[in-house]
């Protein structure tokens, strides 16, 4: 998902969006409120993330004004303050859910991926499946014919890559764009490293072996015909 955070913190900000990267998502970030709505005005994101006390302008005021210019993109507020009032006022405002600091990463994540389901039922998908191989995005797990694989997050996040475009070829600046967030060749071997050791873990000891190089083109997660 494309998601915008709207947080003054900037420590704060940056453990969630690397936490979110991690977990496979695009974010941006904007360090007040003026820059958080235009941002939001100027583009569409599948969630955002609007921590409520903001300098410029606090994070209420943005969610009401996008409500009132017809902006449905679901809205998760972050607050330390967390007594009932507060959290009604976050939802009349505008808010479609509303998380107390601090939070667990792992429940804010849940949270955000069940509003999207909700605004577009099918297009966040949380489990993944080829052949007897399954991976979870909410858990972070993994299991191949009903065993737990345990993955470095890289490593999850190169599988979760290829299982997302299962049985296609994905070719190795699809896989630095969207695993490594490269937008130029390192000129390393860094997928082919993280491709074998990947594939000593969901393969090695498994039948049939999932995980295909496509020379000259890329790899292919599939099941053999």
């Amino acid at each position: 998902m494309r998601i915008l955070i709207i947080e003054d913190d900037i420590e704060a900000a940056a453990y969630l969006a690397k936490g979110l990267k991690e977990a496979g998502h695009h974010c941006e970030h904007a360090a007040d409120g003026d820059q958080g709505y235009d941002m939001a005005a100027r583009s569409g994101y599948d969630v955002m993330i609007i921590d409520r006390m903001l300098p410029k302008r606090d994070g209420l005021s943005v969610i009401e004004q996008r409500r009132k210019e017809g902006d449905e993109t679901p809205v998760l507020i972050l607050s330390a303050l967390g007594e009932v009032d507060d959290r009604v006022t976050g939802l009349r405002a505008g808010g479609d859910d509303y998380l107390t600091k601090p939070y667990a990463f792992t429940e804010l994540l849940a949270r955000i991926e069940v509003m999207a389901r909700r605004r577009n039922p099918g297009e966040v998908e949380t489990v993944y499946r080829v052949a007897d191989l399954e991976l979870d995005r909410l858990s972070h797990s993994v299991k191949r014919a009903g065993e737990t694989i345990l993955l470095q997050p890289r490593e999850f996040r190169l599988l979760e890559y290829l299982m997302k475009n299962a049985g296609q070829v994905v070719t190795r600046t699809m896989l630095l764009e969207n695993v490594w967030d490269y937008h130029f060749d390192p000129q390393t071997n860094v997928i082919d490293v993280h491709i074998s050791r990947l594939r000593s873990k969901i393969d090695k000891g498994f039948d049939p072996a999932l995980l295909q190089t496509v020379r000259g083109s890329g790899y292919s997660l599939r099941e053999p015909d």
